[in-house]
């Protein structure tokens, strides 16, 4: 058996294309001692042509053919690949399927009993891995942490004035306007008018409007945020220099 050696440095930098369409894939960095074999079965992870009938060719920066990289016992870098240049992935059973019409091909289709009783789907392997919606533990602490939201949310006073503090905010004081669910928001928000322009809106949410104010003097906060208390209106010196 012949043997492959590196040229040159240990990994390359490479872009992807391929013959199903024109678009240019990120660039991908690959170690050079991989096998041209090796090389097929992770192209076929992000490309989708399969690794026993995808054909490699190389091309340089300026899109000029280098050749094939057709053996598949051979290493990348017993090529004459480098950072830049690009494999072009040609998958001939993509290129078959392409000149045939399957538009009259009757498609086979699962009910949702069927497809419950299979053991290879997506849906078997989250149940499984307890995944999204079927993880109960994780579902009844969301719900928890709702009622305990709309909870704190409830307790608030509009027409209260409040102080606001946040982590991606300044300390803010202002006055309660609304509170419970906000158009197509999560969960349960208390609306706040506050004393000066330090809002995002002006009352309002995807549309609709919930309380009145100037723009910039309001928002829609977390009630855990929130605190009521007799926060007096700070008066602007109008004498100070600015």
């Amino acid at each position: 058996m012949a043997e492959y050696t590196i040229k040159t440095a240990a990994f390359v930098n490479l872009q992807i294309s391929t013959s199903k369409d024109e678009i240019t894939l990120n660039e991908k960095r690959y170690p050079k001692d991989l096998s041209i074999s090796e090389l097929k079965n992770k192209l076929e992870l992000i490309t989708g042509a399969g690794s026993e009938t995808m054909k490699i060719e190389l091309y340089t920066k300026d899109n000029k053919h280098v050749g094939t990289l057709d053996n598949n016992e051979a290493m990348l870098g017993s090529y004459p690949v480098d950072d830049g240049m690009r494999l072009h992935i040609v998958d001939k059973f993509l290129l078959r399927n392409e000149l045939e019409n399957f538009d009259n091909v009757p498609k086979y289709e699962l009910s949702l009993d069927e497809y419950s009783k299979k053991t290879d789907t997506v849906r078997q392997f989250m149940i499984k891995n307890k995944m999204g919606q079927y993880n109960e533990e994780n579902i009844k602490k969301k719900e928890l942490q709702e009622a305990k939201e709309q909870e704190i949310t409830e307790t608030m006073v509009i027409g209260s004035r409040c102080k606001v503090t946040s982590k991606s905010a300044p300390t803010r004081i202002g006055t309660i306007m609304c509170k419970g669910v906000i158009a197509d928001l999560p969960g349960f928000w208390v609306g706040v008018k506050f004393d000066e322009p330090l809002g995002k809106n002006d009352g309002t949410c995807k549309g609709k409007r919930y309380f009145e104010c100037q723009p910039n003097y309001g928002a829609f906060v977390k009630a855990v945020d929130v605190e009521m208390g007799d926060f007096p209106e700070e008066e602007l010196d109008l004498d100070e220099e600015i």
